[in-house]
């Protein structure tokens, strides 16, 4: 690691070829357990699409705004961006990949075929991952409600109406 003065006399590092500290855990993901060694930094999001290849899970913005990569740990629905990966260690997360059972996809993913909820894609497997998170947390959902609920959840094609009355649909079931 070498170090220089910056433009303000500042003692600056060049921490670019420091050697992160690793750590080895285990990871519950879709049912299975994936033990890993990565970055004690590494988020959750890195290491399910770098580390595990689950790449159904999107990278959207990187900071927690759009969504494009809620999983869910503990049937709770979280921006795997944010969250750290080592804090996961025994819980259990699922992805997109873990929906569908038996090869039957889930109620919600239906619906969203149904409902042409989709357009370009990128941000489906975060809305439903969202919208599953949303109907386990049993709440009163009408169209307004599930609006404000998702509103963690952007899509910039426009397919928002259509993915709200997926969600109402199924959660009408």
């Amino acid at each position: 690691m070498s170090s220089t003065c910056g433009p303000f006399g500042i003692l600056e590092a060049d921490v670019t070829n420091a050697p992160q500290s690793q750590v080895e855990f285990i990871l519950s993901i879709n049912g299975r357990e994936h033990q890993v060694r990565v970055p004690a930094s590494a988020s959750l999001l890195d290491v399910l699409r770098d580390t595990l290849r689950l790449t159904g899970t999107k990278k959207g913005c990187d900071m927690g705004s759009c969504g494009a990569c809620t999983v869910l740990v503990d049937r709770r629905r979280i921006n795997s961006c944010l969250a750290l990966a080592v804090m996961q260690e025994g819980k259990a997360i699922v992805t997109i990949e873990g929906l569908s059972k038996n090869g039957e996809l889930h109620p919600l993913q239906r619906a969203f075929i149904a409902h042409d909820a989709l357009q370009c894609g990128y941000c489906t497997p975060g809305q439903i991952m969202s919208g599953v998170g949303l109907l386990a947390e049993n709440r009163q959902l009408e169209e307004a409600s599930i609006r404000e609920l998702m509103s963690g959840n952007l899509c910039r094609c426009g397919a928002q109406p259509n993915i709200v009355a997926a969600i109402a649909e199924t959660a009408g079931r």
